[in-house]
């Protein structure tokens, strides 16, 4: 296996929740969702840098390191280590080649993740859980280019499905139903494009807080009721027009996100004035405008640049493709 060094790249999309309906708690911890997912062509990428000079046993990981490289704002925090869901993803694949094919994988080369983050952090978004996919790909790749049939996609799914619910669909794009805990997964016919604004305030906005002051709420008032019916949605989706699609979006997390970050309700109320509608992003806190077409696009990332100059912003269409191989990998 010793040989040059070598790399084996992917992307992966972002998403915003065309509807988002949030059913009771379940006993696993998570709620029971209905919600139709939209790709968005702001991609995040993964590289595995291999380095055929290092080889590790059976045993360990393969991943000798990691780096992030910021196109959006950078967290606080460090997130380049085994609990990163691109390294866990990495692992997940080896693990499972590893089970299928004992003995044929005790001398792997080491690689280095390398994460080229587009995707806002902890916005609602699955930026992580885009990497997450990207990296299973690139990293079934990189296993399959040693002698041995690569995992297939259901496979690929399930290793997804056990890193986090929303990394199915990064891996599968396009426009889906997701039930159960969003992971279950039915495509959607969806004519034409539409265009997007995305917005985000830079606080930070647990998903499981959002998700107990839903409880919390719906135990006060009755309008807080789950909504979990779609059919208006899919007749948007099926009418390509972005006016009717305005009309059926749908987000029951969104009076929580706005109570825990009250800032958002000026946000959602001027970019909704300029835009066709805007929703808060799954969780939040990021704020998904939809436009009319590019022109109209221009025009609300300039007016949100202008009303709100400390927010970031970024304009992208939808549907995409999930996670695919980058032309080029070596």
């Amino acid at each position: 296996m010793k040989g040059r060094p070598r790399e084996f790249s992917a992307s992966a999309p972002g998403k915003v929740n065309l509807h988002l309906g949030v059913g009771e708690a379940r006993r696993d911890g998570y709620h029971e969702l209905v919600t139709v997912f939209q790709a968005v062509q702001r991609r995040e990428t993964v590289r595995l840098l291999v380095d055929p000079a290092l080889e590790t046993s059976a045993e360990g990981t393969v991943v000798q390191g990691m780096s992030t490289f910021f196109g959006v704002a950078e967290p606080e925090e460090d997130i380049d280590g085994p609990a990163n869901l691109a390294w866990r993803a990495v692992d997940a694949v080896v693990a499972e080649y590893r089970r299928r094919y004992p003995g044929a994988a005790l001398a792997l080369p080491r690689v280095k993740v390398v994460v080229e983050k587009d995707v806002f952090v902890a916005g609602g978004m699955a930026g992580g859980s885009a990497d997450a996919a990207a990296a299973l790909v690139a990293a079934n790749d990189y296993l399959g280019s040693y002698g041995r049939a690569p995992l297939e996609e259901d496979a690929l799914v399930r290793l997804a499905r056990s890193l986090g619910a929303d990394v199915p669909f990064c891996l599968v794009g396009g426009t889906a139903l997701g039930t159960g805990r969003g992971d279950e997964l039915v495509e959607m016919l969806a004519r034409g494009q539409y265009h997007w604004v995305f917005v985000n305030p830079r606080v930070g906005l647990p998903t499981g807080e959002a998700f107990s002051l839903l409880d919390d709420l719906r135990h006060d008032n009755p309008a807080f009721l789950p909504r979990l019916d779609t059919s208006a949605l899919s007749r948007a989706l099926l009418s390509a027009d972005p006016e009717q699609l305005a009309r059926a979006l749908h987000n029951d997390l969104e009076p929580a996100a706005v109570r825990m970050r009250p800032q958002l309700a000026a946000l959602l109320r001027r970019t909704g004035e300029l835009g066709l509608r805007a929703i808060v992003s799954g969780s939040g806190p990021t704020v998904a405008v939809l436009c009319r077409d590019d022109n109209h696009t221009a025009e609300v990332l300039s007016g949100v640049r202008d009303g709100f100059p400390g927010y970031e912003a970024f304009a992208t269409t939808g549907p995409a493709p999930g996670a695919q191989l980058l032309a080029g990998t070596t």
